[in-house]
């Protein structure tokens, strides 16, 4: 079993992004569920120095599948680790910066 842990960048989002999205917990526990069992869902990016994954989900509140819904990076950090770095509506913001993903991941290898 992996252990799941959650950025202080990605506990900010998600509480505000649940004053717009009610139902955000429950599109991202699937993803939660999947990663505690050993899955590595998503693609890779390149360009960060660190195996950090991008997946889409869907938003239940969008009505607009995945394509319209979040997108969450996730780090693994060790073999049984994984971080959960940002979580972000593809319909607020359409990217992430590759340094912005860097500086998440220090902060937090830093606490």
């Amino acid at each position: 079993m992996v252990i799941v842990s959650y950025s202080d960048a990605f506990k900010r989002q998600v509480r505000r992004l649940s004053r717009k999205y009610r139902r955000i917990r429950s599109d991202v526990q699937p993803l939660i569920d999947q990663l505690e069992a050993g899955e590595i869902p998503g693609d890779q990016i390149q360009g960060v120095g660190r195996t950090v994954y991008k997946v889409r989900i869907k938003n239940s509140d969008a009505l607009r599948g995945k394509s319209g819904g979040y997108r969450i990076i996730y780090y693994l950090h060790t073999e049984g680790s994984v971080l959960l770095i940002t979580i972000y509506s593809k319909t607020d913001q359409s990217d992430i910066d590759a340094a912005e993903l860097v500086n998440i991941i220090r902060q937090e290898d830093n606490s």
